[in-house]
């Protein structure tokens, strides 16, 4: 009876996800390159380990040290920075496999396990600042796309002990597990990291140029936020629910990192937080006035209501629906002054 291996089903759900991205939604990015080459993986793994067609069981180990990298390139090119030529120093790690297949097959054994760590941890170890360290990020998301790409990079340093299970197994006799080894641990690890590719957090905004000079401004923390302050009382930024820390760090003047800092060490929160909390209480205000859970959250800046209820509960305590509630109590129960 013919069968489809669970890599290939994973494989399938990633390629609808693609087309989907694709056609629909109308993402081209890095973010979807990484969901092709996770996709593609999945075909490979199962005609190597379940159809056993030697062609691919050569070229499996080589197609697996792709993803680390492209995971890296993705995350720096939507995250923290705009693509740079040395981006494609990345691709040395690839080409290393491939020269290995030919000169040093058992090279490959320390250099797939050693990729994935490396560029695992180095996505945990950006990623863990939040969004003080991903400037292109959305504001509105909060830390939600820190935490997508921590989940991300452990991913990929979990992938790494395929080897290690595949030795144990080997070594009590049970080499028959290999195979099984192979696709249930690859099948997990790239639905995890294609899946959460496509998440709508992970959404960059594109400008002209993220990277400014340093400027012949003051570099004073109070001096900043006070620019900050006027810029927010006055123009009202937070209401621009594409708002990033590098379109607020053009708009200011200052480069993003010493943007960050003065938020960080002036209010103690990183910069979405202080966004988001100017946005809150301008949900809060419109609750207040008479406006719809749904009208007050999309006119504060807010794009999807996940963020805004994980928001709202951060600062108020409460949902929006039992903040309104206690509000409305407060006035009820309030003394009416007499004339």
């Amino acid at each position: 009876m013919p069968s489809l291996p669970i890599p290939m089903i994973s494989s399938l759900f990633l390629g609808f996800l693609l087309l989907r991205v694709w056609f629909v939604d109308r993402r081209h990015g890095p973010l979807v390159v990484l969901l092709a080459v996770c996709a593609v993986q999945g075909v490979i793994i199962s005609l190597a380990q379940h159809y056993g067609v030697l062609g691919f069981m050569l070229v499996q180990p080589v197609t697996a040290t792709f993803i680390p990298p492209m995971a890296w390139v993705a995350f720096q090119t939507t995250a923290v920075r705009h693509h740079v030529k040395a981006d494609y120093l990345n691709l040395l790690g690839p080409v290393c496999a491939l020269a290995s297949l030919i000169v040093s097959p058992s090279f490959l054994d320390t250099l797939i396990p050693a990729l994935s760590v490396g560029y695992g941890v180095a996505i945990l170890w950006v990623s863990r600042r939040g969004a003080d360290a991903m400037p292109r990020m959305r504001l509105e998301a909060g830390d939600l796309p820190g935490y997508i790409w921590q989940v991300i990079g452990v991913a990929l340093i979990a992938s790494a002990l395929t080897d290690v299970l595949i030795v144990t197994a080997q070594l009590l006799g049970a080499s028959y597990l290999q195979p099984w080894i192979i696709s249930v641990y690859s099948s997990i690890m790239l639905l995890v990291v294609g899946g959460l590719s496509l998440s709508s957090a992970l959404d960059t905004v594109p400008t002209e140029d993220d990277d400014i000079p340093e400027p012949s401004l003051s570099d004073q923390d109070v001096e900043i936020i006070s620019k900050l302050d006027t810029l927010m009382s006055t123009q009202e930024l937070y209401l621009n629910p594409d708002l990033t820390l590098s379109l607020l760090s053009r708009r200011l003047l200052v480069p993003a990192k010493q943007l960050s800092t003065a938020i960080n060490r002036t209010t103690g929160d990183n910069v979405s937080r202080y966004i988001n909390a100017a946005r809150i209480k301008a949900a809060q205000r419109l609750l207040i006035s008479g406006e719809s859970i749904t009208n007050a959250m999309l006119a504060s800046g807010f794009n999807t209501k996940s963020n805004f209820n994980r928001e709202f509960l951060r600062i108020s305590g409460k949902n929006p629906s039992e903040w309104l509630a206690d509000q409305q109590r407060s006035l009820s129960r309030a003394p009416i002054s007499k004339s």
